[in-house]
């Protein structure tokens, strides 16, 4: 049945659109980002309602697809069932409009959300509705208002735009789902968010985060050698696992490595295992990362600081999967799908000598670049939602929202920590505001200061270098004076902690901890 021959009645009859307004709509079939928004604002204008939103359920969860009223984290939230009542009794309504009284016992989960003027939290009027695809859970259609009373009367018009919003959920699937597969069965089937781990979010969709993703997509389902660049911070890790998620390797194992921390003493038998006797320790076989991640994806993280003799070493599984454990002289085939990450510039590290020219041509023949947060705008405060949705439920709090100089110190911000430092200033920000002030009726709000964003704060100040070493020193002698007053100052600084000095020195710490063994200042402090 075509979609488009019986969708217009549908529209029109439910919702009173007219033609245009409908094929408005169905002009966008294909384009959920645009096609929800659209509906939310021909809602709007229909019903006198401050906010709006569209959700899809996703297992355990609801995932906002699409907004109107609420501040802009709302979409980076994920709301578990369990701990949101009201939206659980909605899912589990059936086919018919909820509506909760002003004084319901069910915590509103949008209390604080609504930029409001006058400041006030609470919502006093919600009306939600189930929407079911082929009679299964498909997704909540929710509409709240600040004053009671707004939805008297209307409950035959939203139950009008439940059935659009079904309507146009179900054509969708319809165009989604494979030939010859009947859409009852598809839709209960396909998952909405095919990652296992509902906290390994990829959130993004502006045009630097959407090309990314198309470009993950297109590559997921190949076996090509994937390299994923970036900066620290910015979810190299989340796109390894979402090219695994989407691969036709999903059911194998996802082994994970950080090249930075190996030992370099211990980085080939990790990678490629040993046999009983191979060295001293070695009192049984052991199989290697490569052998463990046989029929599934390797992710190589950090992988620019590989020493250079394992990089030649690991040549041959590039190449054709064949590995060798060490002390054995037998080599060993493995299927493996090689994912690699790193915050280097390889192409300059190969021409600095430090990264073999053999080994990057093989790892990277499909880069993929992770952009900066900065590069992202608005992003950052749906990246927000986010982990504000995650405290809030730690600290057992009705809502944790941010005040409006917050959102806009966290949009002219530079993050140089990107998605990792934004994560972790939420976190600290909302342990602050709650030993600082009381909740106002459940609801805590962030401000810059909070996160440690206000305008006053004066940036960092840039440290002077140590004096120079005496100039008749030999060049490597030299270098290596340098480098032990750094190292000392940095760790003098942060009291001893190595991580702590690691990133002030632009370090990995498992690079520092071997730079500073070379040099003779294991022994004066312990990592």
């Amino acid at each position: 049945m075509d979609n488009n021959a019986v969708i217009p009645t549908t529209l029109t009859e439910a919702a009173a659109l007219t033609t245009r307004e409908a094929a408005d709509l169905l002009d966008r079939l294909d384009e959920p980002a645009r096609l929800w928004p659209v509906l939310l604002e021909l809602l709007a204008h229909r019903l006198p309602c401050d906010a709006c939103a569209l959700l899809r359920q996703d297992g355990d969860r609801l995932v906002p697809l699409a907004t109107r009223g609420l501040s802009p984290d709302t979409l980076g939230r994920r709301f578990l069932l369990d701990e949101h009542p009201r939206f659980k009794a909605i899912v589990e309504a059936g086919n018919r409009p909820l509506r909760f009284p002003a004084d319901s016992a069910l915590p509103d989960p949008y209390d604080g959300l609504i930029p409001d003027h006058s400041d006030r939290l609470h919502v006093h009027d919600c009306v939600g509705v189930p929407l079911l695809v082929a009679g299964r859970p498909w997704g909540v259609l929710t509409l709240d208002a600040l004053r009671a009373g707004n939805f008297d009367g209307l409950d035959g018009v939203i139950a009008g735009f439940a059935r659009l919003a079904a309507s146009l959920a179900e054509a969708q699937e319809r165009r989604a789902a494979p030939a010859g597969r009947e859409l009852s069965r598809f839709a209960g089937e396909r998952p909405f968010d095919e990652r296992p781990d509902p906290g390994s979010d990829l959130v993004g969709e502006g045009p630097a985060m959407a090309a990314l993703l198309r470009e993950v997509d297109t590559v997921a389902d190949s076996d090509l050698v994937v390299l994923v660049l970036g900066e620290t911070g910015v979810g190299k890790e989340l796109v390894a696992r979402r090219l695994h998620d989407r691969s036709r390797r999903a059911n194998g194992p996802l082994v994970h490595v950080n090249c930075a921390a190996l030992p370099e003493s211990l980085v080939e038998s990790e990678l490629f295992g040993h046999v009983r006797g191979a060295f001293s320790g070695a009192v049984a076989d052991r199989r290697g990362k490569f052998e463990l991640a046989d029929g599934g994806t390797l992710f190589l993280d950090e992988v620019g600081e590989l020493p250079l003799a394992v990089q030649a070493k690991m040549l041959r599984a590039l190449q054709n999967g064949e590995i060798q454990r060490v002390g054995s002289d037998r080599h060993l085939t493995v299927d493996v799908r090689v994912v690699a990450a790193t915050n280097r510039d390889l192409a300059r590290e190969v021409r600095d000598g430090r990264f073999r020219a053999d080994v990057y041509h093989r790892l990277s023949v499909y880069p993929l670049h992770v952009p900066p947060l900065r590069e992202r705008g608005t992003e950052t405060l749906r990246l927000a939602g986010l982990f504000l949705e995650r405290n809030r439920a730690r600290l057992g709090l009705r809502n944790l929202r941010l005040s409006a100089d917050a959102e806009r110190r966290m949009l002219t911000y530079p993050w140089p920590g990107n998605v990792r430092e934004l994560e972790h200033a939420i976190g600290r920000g909302a342990i602050r505001a709650r030993a600082a002030r009381a909740a106002e009726g459940g609801v805590l709000t962030l401000t810059a200061a909070d996160l440690g964003l206000a305008e006053e704060e004066a940036p960092p100040t840039v440290q002077a270098l140590p004096p120079p070493p005496p100039s008749d020193l030999p060049l490597r002698e030299a270098v290596d004076a340098l480098q032990r007053r750094m190292i000392r100052e940095q760790l003098d600084r942060h009291e001893g902690n190595w991580a702590k000095a690691a990133r002030a020195l632009g370090l990995d710490r498992g690079n520092l901890f071997r730079l500073a063994g070379r040099l003779g200042l294991r022994g004066e402090t312990t990592p």
